[in-house]
């Protein structure tokens, strides 16, 4: 019986740097711009520590936190937070989920990886998660390819 090797974990790496973080904000926030929608967009480091934060003119002020809070999951779980949602959304035992107090459920927090390593996040909060998710992902792209 041949058993499935799995990946190796994600390892963390250098933490992002101020010059990297903006390129990854300002790509989300063109998407943004581009669509008429007020965002805000935290990009965090590896430990979820805020490297930058940008909050467009008529955003929410609730939607800092936020995202704030969708980056520093997206790090610390080392997956989109997208993810969370998909699998709360199959309910029965993954309604579970909902007893983590440290991580938000809802699309809009990815982890940016560069040469195969984690080094921080995006969150973007301001409109309907899957809105926020594609803020996000335009910013991520600029390293996740």
């Amino acid at each position: 019986m041949n058993t499935p090797v799995a990946a190796p974990p994600l390892a963390y790496g250098p933490p992002i740097d101020l010059e990297t973080a903006s390129r990854v904000a300002d790509a989300a926030r063109a998407h943004a711009q581009a669509n008429g929608w007020a965002m805000v967009i935290a990009v965090t480091d590896a430990g979820g520590h805020l490297v930058l934060l940008q909050r467009m003119d008529h955003a929410a002020h609730g939607s800092v936190e936020v995202a704030q809070r969708k980056a520093a999951t997206a790090a610390a779980f080392k997956r989109t937070t997208k993810g969370f949602e998909e699998t709360l959304a199959s309910g029965g035992a993954t309604l579970r989920l909902l007893s983590m107090h440290n991580a938000i459920l809802m699309d809009g927090g990815i982890p940016l990886i560069e040469n195969g390593r984690l080094v921080g996040a995006i969150g973007v909060s301001g409109m309907h998660p899957s809105q926020d998710g594609e803020v996000a992902d335009a910013g991520a792209r600029i390293l996740n390819g």
